[in-house]
Order: structure tokens, then C-alpha cells, then sequence
């Protein structure tokens, strides 16, 4: 049919774009919200009842059950993020005799954040007029921080990035008048890089070797990727017209990663490594990426305005730790014990005209870190406010085009590594705080047929 060959085109042009940015994310934490423009302006509130266009796969499937004909979305979304280390205090582990507690060398790392651009396909045909069919691909998570490789905290991290790239085709079945069912199901792939520094001078310390801490720097670049697969399901109640309400929920996915550790090490630190198992080698770890629900409501008070409101949660707790699994037969093994989330959302649509749409937004977004002890510089995320506004404009009953603008304010993120837990012994004890912000541009084109 004519609207599959459109489909394969679309879908080619969009997954090419991934390709062509994906290694450019930037994150201030793994579960990326920019999968909508329309979304973005109201700082996602009422997302998973207010079914605008077919980024609704994405927030709730049966929503696609309001798209007429077929439409596609194509997005882009500019973020740049600001992540600024400042040093209070950071010491080599407490924990080691003589020598534990003197100050660790290094500089504030300079912006661990960076400019990055996201993109968003997504696919909505109506089949009959009560079953509908699309597909969305977009990135769900991501993580993207990297900082000087000479910097204080260099033995906990200097770069991390993380991608996944996530293909959802999905069906929704309008039961009744009121009341519409969905669901798909996603193969998401993920790819990971992560790099750090590497304290021989200490772990041949601890061994009994003639060593002292920050003399024999080496460096460690894991490389590991893995395919995993989830479900997504959701419900539209439409009670009447102007009055909606969404519910939807994406599963957890679990990934075994494998690929590669490959040591840099020092010269004299040869007979360490090998002792240590930190040499090139194979590796592999399990890891859960959470899965999150929704619960919106629309109302559209007037033919000119409607509010909405939304709760969403994440199951951070599933992400406890990082063991990466070495063929030496040593673990590293990173600590998270991160808690589940909620963000809160309230926006408000003003309809100008039958061409022009403004909108408005604001959200609380908790973060899943429980303490500035858990914080790590990989990911050095806080509780944050969102302020989002954004216009569309129909040029035709065809095509349209959305602009969105956010700007998120982050409480100032703290880190109060102790260097007393197992893990972070031959790391330190890394102690700052961060000076951290988020602002997103994001535009999209819309056509339908």
C-alpha cells in the first residue's frame, strides 16, 4: 500500500538521523522526557491523555485511536546541559594507613555537560475506523558526561555514554466511544563507553607493593553493548469530548552487555595489573533500565482553553548496581541503590485560531539519587524544576510545524564520596559540588495524508 511505502522512506530518513547524532547525547540522567515537541512546551503534563499527534505512541499507545488518516512527526531536540564540578575537599581513602586521608591532584574537570541533539520518527495510520497501527522510534535513555582526563575525580569517572535506540511498533483498538486500549512492543539496543583513570600506585599499595597513591596512573575504556526487548500498554478514557484521562506503563528491560576492557597501563605497574586482573580483557554486566507509568488528564474548559496535569513514575530502585564481570575474573562493581521517582506536571493550551496553538508548562522531577553519598560524577543528578512554553502552527490541513522551548532549573547537585566503601577505596574520597542547568530547544514537522 501507499502509506507503507511512505512508511519505510520515513523510517529510513529517521533511523539514518540517529546515526548521525546519537553519539552526540547529552544527558543529566538516563531516562531522556524529549520525545515530543508538542510535550516539551507544556513540560510534558497531561502526556499520556492529551494525544495531539503520534508521539503518542510513545506517552500512551491507545491515544493513537484520535489520529485520523496517517501522520508522521519528525523532531529534533537541541539540549545543552551544564555540569560544573567544584572541589571541596576530595582525599585519597580514608581507609588507608599512613597515607589515607591526604588530598587527591587534580582540577574541577571542566563542563561535563555539552550541547547534544535528539531526534524523534514516529508513524500513525488508521487501519479502520476503530483499529489504528504506528510505530515510534526514539532514544528512551540516555547518558552522556565526560570531564579532563587529569581531574580530581578521575579514578570514579572521566567519560560515560550511554545510548539506547528504541524501535516500538504498536497497535490500539477503540473499544467504544469512551474508551480505547493499546500496546506494542520495543527492541531496544543499547550501547555503552565507559572510561575512568586507574590508581595502581594505590591498589599496589594495598597489596604490599612499595607504591604510593596517584604515582602510577593508568587508564581503563570499557566498551559493551546489548539488544533487549519491552512491552508498553495503555488506556483512554474519553468520558466526553473536551475530558480525557490516560493511563500507560512501559516494562522494565534487562540487558547482558558484553565487550571489551582495554587497560592503559603504566610503566612499572605491569606486575600490578596482572596481579589485580586489570589488564585487556573481555567483560560483561547485567544491568535493569527501569520501567515508568503515567496517569493524565486533559480538560479543554473552553473552545479556546484547556489545562492539563500529569504523574509520572519511574522504577529507579531497579537500577541497584553496575557489576562489570571481567574474564580476569575481577569485578567492578559500581554502587547506585537509587529510589524510585515522581514527577508532577501542570500545563495549559491557549487555541488562538484554528492555525495557531500556544502552550505553557511547569514540573517538579525528583531525582532517583538517595544521598550525596550515592551520587556519582557519572551521573550527577538532582531534584529539577521544568518551565516549558511552545507554539504550533497548521499551515494546511497537510502539514504543520511545533517549537518548544524548556529550561530546567537543578537543585545544586552534591557529592560526598566517604572512600571508606569497598568500591571506592583505590578511587577516593570525591567531595563537591556541582553549579548544573538544562535548556532545550526542539522543533518538529508534522504531515498528514
Amino acid at each position: 500500500m501507499v502509506y507503507f511505502r511512505r512508511f519505510y522512506l520515513m523510517a529510513f530518513i529517521t533511523l539514518s538521523l540517529l546515526s548521525i547524532f546519537s553519539n552526540n547525547l547529552m544527558a543529566g540522567g538516563f531516562l531522556l522526557f524529549e520525545q515530543g515537541v508538542k510535550g516539551l512546551g507544556n513540560a510534558y503534563a497531561g502526556g499520556s491523555a492529551i494525544a495531539e499527534d503520534a508521539s503518542t505512541i510513545f506517552f500512551n499507545p491507545a491515544g493513537i485511536t484520535r489520529l485520523s488518516g496517517t501522520q508522521f512527526e519528525i523532531a529534533a531536540h537541541y539540549i545543552r546541559t551544564q555540569a560544573e564540578f567544584d572541589n571541596k575537599g576530595s582525599t585519597v581513602s580514608p581507609a588507608l594507613p599512613v597515607v589515607g586521608g591526604g588530598p587527591l591532584a587534580g582540577g574541577d574537570g571542566g563542563d561535563a555537560g555539552g550541547p547534544a541533539i535528539v531526534p524523534n520518527f514516529y508513524f500513525a495510520q488508521q487501519i479502520t475506523d476503530r483499529f489504528h497501527a504506528g510505530i515510534g522510534i526514539n532514544v528512551p535513555f540516555g547518558l552522556e558526561t565526560e570531564y579532563s582526563k587529569k581531574w580530581v575525580g578521575r579514578y570514579h569517572a572521566v567519560k560515560s555514554d550511554v545510548l539506547t535506540l528504541d524501535i516500538n511498533p504498536t497497535v490500539a483498538f477503540r473499544i467504544n466511544k469512551w474508551l480505547s486500549l493499546g500496546g506494542g512492543i520495543s527492541a531496544q539496543y543499547v550501547d555503552a563507553e565507559l572510561t575512568n583513570a586507574v590508581d595502581y600506585g594505590t591498589i599496589g599499595f594495598i597489596g604490599g607493593a612499595p607504591t604510593l597513591p596517584q604515582t602510577l596512573d593508568g587508564f581503563v575504556e570499557l566498551e559493551a553493548d546489548d539488544w533487549g526487548w519491552r512491552w508498553n500498554l495503555g488506556v483512554l478514557v474519553e468520558p466526553t469530548e473536551n475530558l480525557r484521562f490516560g493511563l500507560s506503563y512501559r516494562s522494565d528491560i534487562d540487558y547482558t552487555v558484553d565487550g571489551d576492557a582495554d587497560f592503559k597501563i603504566p610503566a612499572g605497574a605491569e606486575a600490578i595489573a596482572i596481579g589485580a586482573g586489570l589488564v585487556n580483557t573481555d567483560a560483561k554486566a547485567d544491568i535493569t533500565l527501569p520501567g515508568h507509568a503515567s496517569l493524565s488528564a486533559y480538560w479543554r474548559l473552553h473552545p479556546k482553553f484547556a489545562i492539563m496535569a500529569d504523574i509520572f513514575w519511574t522504577n529507579w530502585s531497579k537500577l541497584d548496581d553496575l557489576p562489570v564481570e571481567l574474564d580476569t575474573g575481577t569485578d567492578v562493581t559500581t554502587i547506585f541503590d537509587w529510589e524510585d521517582t515522581f514527577r508532577y506536571a501542570f500545563g495549559a493550551n491557549y487555541y488562538f485560531n484554528e492555525n495557531w496553538t500556544f502552550r505553557g508548562g511547569i514540573a517538579y522531577d525528583e531525582t532517583p539519587v538517595p544521598n550525596a553519598q550515592r551520587r556519582s560524577p557519572r551521573a550527577p543528578d538532582e531534584d529539577r524544576i521544568w518551565t516549558g512554553i511552545g507554539l504550533s502552527y497548521r499551515f494546511s490541513d497537510h502539514f504543520s510545524f511545533d517549537l518548544s522551548y524548556a529550561h530546567l532549573f537543578v537543585d545544586k547537585p552534591k557529592i560526598r564520596k566517604t572512600g571508606l566503601e569497598t568500591e571506592d577505596i583505590a578511587r577516593g574520597a570525591l567531595r563537591g559540588d556541582y553549579d548544573a542547568s538544562s535548556d532545550v530547544i526542539s522543533a518538529q514537522i508534522g504531515i498528514k495524508f
